[in-house]
């Protein structure tokens, strides 16, 4: 298993339930990619989740893993299923019914970045495809379902947070039609993919450091929280989207003023969020 496929940072003592990914956050770009695109190496990382990692860097002193991925959202994304391979791009891919985040060039290896703009001048053999998602997709993903597994197995329940990051005009259309502009979006695709109690301890996490938090509009989970989101079977999964806004300059892709500030307000809600973990392996226990 390649060791540059993820990052994995583990606390000294598991004492949580809880497993936090961040599946976007990767700023490595491979230099071969990075001459095959037509765009430039600022512009590549527009639809990266900048930072996201750091943000959620305290996760291990609470008990709980942080995992990272190992290869940037724009060369091969996390966040979509292996076989979501667009036709556009990849030689040979098979045309599939209808899936908008294919037809969009946002596939498991994209087309575009942010804004629709195209990363490639022309398509991608099928093998090149397929090495990414050898190298890189499947074992983020083997070692993602491994601390589920192990969190079911210590604790009798797995919770996943799935981290991501937003851009401020993503909040836009709901903004005109609320008194308060969002600034988190818990996604647990309407209930599907984990339990309301869990969910209400997550957004009390968030609301009570003073975030304004809304559900599901306009992110309700993508792959992981589809993939992973079993309640049925003890595992939870919830997607969180971080306003970019907060906490950097999406422009210049740079912490700004308010970044540290920021972090020290997630490293409580991180601790709240681990704290649920701990309180559902005493209940198992039970």
């Amino acid at each position: 298993m390649s060791q540059s496929a993820f990052q994995l940072s583990l606390p000294n003592k598991r004492l949580s339930s809880v497993v936090f990914a961040s599946p976007h956050s990767c700023a490595t770009y491979p230099s071969t990619f990075v001459q095959q695109s037509v765009l430039d190496e600022h512009t590549i990382r527009s639809s990266e989740d900048a930072f996201v990692d750091k943000l959620f860097a305290s996760a291990p002193e609470f008990g709980a893993p942080l995992l990272m991925a190992g290869a940037p959202r724009a060369y091969v994304d996390m966040n979509r299923s292996q076989d979501e391979l667009d036709p556009s791009l990849i030689e040979g891919a098979k045309r599939q019914a209808h899936n908008p985040r294919v037809a969009s060039g946002l596939g498991v290896i994209p087309r575009v970045v942010a804004n629709g703009r195209e990363i490639y001048r022309g398509k991608l053999p099928m093998a090149e495809a397929q090495h990414r998602i050898e190298t890189y997709w499947r074992p983020y993903h083997s070692v993602l379902q491994g601390l589920l597994d192990e969190a079911k197995a210590e604790f009798g329940h797995a919770i996943l947070i799935d981290c991501h990051s937003m851009p401020n005009e993503a909040m836009d259309g709901i903004a005109r039609v609320s008194k308060h502009r969002p600034e988190i979006v818990l996604g647990d695709r309407f209930g599907a993919a984990a339990s309301s109690e869990i969910v209400d301890r997550i957004e009390s996490a968030f609301t009570s450091a003073g975030l304004k938090v809304v559900r599901n509009a306009p992110f309700a989970g993508a792959y992981v929280t589809q993939a992973y989101g079993r309640p049925s079977r003890r595992q939870h999964a919830v997607q969180v989207e971080i306003d970019r806004a907060i906490y950097m300059d999406e422009r210049r892709i740079e912490p700004n003023e308010n970044f540290t500030n920021f972090q020290a307000i997630l490293r409580q809600v991180i601790s709240e969020i681990a704290s649920i973990g701990g309180e559902r392996a005493a209940l198992a226990a039970e």
